[in-house]
């Protein structure tokens, strides 16, 4: 027996009768031989992690556009917490850590620059629309590695495309990072909001922090303590009614007063205008796309291909090349 198997083995004997088993996944797309010591979706978490699309969420917006700041979250820092997160419920639930980790490190793969802003604008522009989970498996499966895709696990990948709220993951490790998600992002989002200014502490309305804490940390140690005690020995993964309460209500204060923000509404305007000027630039010049993405939209929808090339940009290689196609060059002597 292979430390691979030692491990399966141990899974069916120490995990919950709810959690999602290595040996029982339901595969991948197409078949790859196992590895001697590392089980499917310890497999799938370092394929997702040595990814270029994984490398390249360091250099992607969170929610405030070119932070002048070394604190402010980035798409990958907001990863990692939500990683962290997830694993440390997991953990508690005697559920899968492995599977937790590897969704919560790929949830976010095709997220575009200039976060929701950016998909918004995509969204506007490419026939059939844009949202962030769907492209997050378009990553997994068809772009990374030079088109062949990463070929994860089918836990893995449902995972990734059903964090949305509206979404309904189809294992308990899948729901643990849909609500980690979101546990993450309000509370490091309100970090940010008042490094920059936008809000006070104190702006925070009195009866949520009365009731969940006054601090990032307070509140996040709160809302996991409660969702372990609400999913405790159960085949389900929720928080206590008045907890989701409180956070539905907390999410509307920050889209009321943090994301539509006026400083950060005329930004969103500046980057919805340079989507609209890139994608329509590509688009009646496909010959500027790189020759993996050209060779793509000769084959299939060239409005998808030019999609997912800014949708895999970097804040700053955006704004490069759209100084490049639309801005004076300098002169010289």
């Amino acid at each position: 027996m292979n430390i691979r198997e030692q491990a399966e083995l141990q899974e069916q004997q120490r995990l919950s009768p709810y959690a999602t088993k290595s040996r029982e996944s339901k595969g991948r797309a197409y078949p790859m031989e196992k590895c001697d010591i590392r089980t499917e979706f310890q497999k799938d978490r370092d394929r997702i992690t040595h990814s270029k699309a994984f490398r390249r969420l360091m250099h992607k917006t969170q929610v405030f556009i070119s932070p002048e700041g070394d604190h402010y979250r980035t798409r990958l820092t907001h990863t990692l917490e939500v990683a962290q997160i997830s694993r440390t419920i997991a953990r508690a639930l005697n559920l899968n850590e492995d599977l937790t980790e590897a969704i919560a490190l790929g949830h976010d793969l095709g997220h575009t620059p200039f976060g929701h802003t950016g998909e918004d604008a995509l969204d506007n522009l490419v026939p059939g629309g844009f949202r962030h989970n769907i492209q997050s498996v378009r990553v997994v499966e068809k772009l990374e590695n030079s088109g062949e895709g990463l070929n994860l696990t089918f836990e893995v990948r449902d995972g990734i495309l059903n964090h949305r709220t509206e979404c309904t993951p189809a294992t308990l490790e899948g729901k643990v990072v849909q609500i980690s998600d979101k546990i993450a992002y309000m509370n490091h989002d309100i970090d940010d909001a008042i490094r920059a200014k936008i809000i006070t502490p104190e702006d925070i309305p009195s009866h949520i922090t009365r009731s969940i804490g006054t601090t990032s940390v307070i509140r996040i140690d709160l809302l996991v303590r409660c969702m372990v005690e609400e999913s405790q020995g159960k085949d389900t993964i929720a928080l206590p009614p008045w907890v989701a309460q409180l956070l539905r209500e907390l999410r509307s204060y920050l889209f009321e007063n943090v994301y539509v923000n006026q400083l950060h509404q005329k930004e969103r305007g500046k980057i919805q205008g340079m989507f609209k000027l890139l994608y329509e630039y590509y688009i009646s010049n496909p010959e500027e796309l790189p020759e993996d993405i050209l060779a793509r939209a000769k084959k299939k929808d060239k409005t998808r291909a030019v999609a997912d090339y800014i949708a895999g940009m970097t804040d700053r290689f955006a704004m490069k090349r759209f100084e490049e196609f639309f801005m004076p060059a300098g002169w010289s002597h």
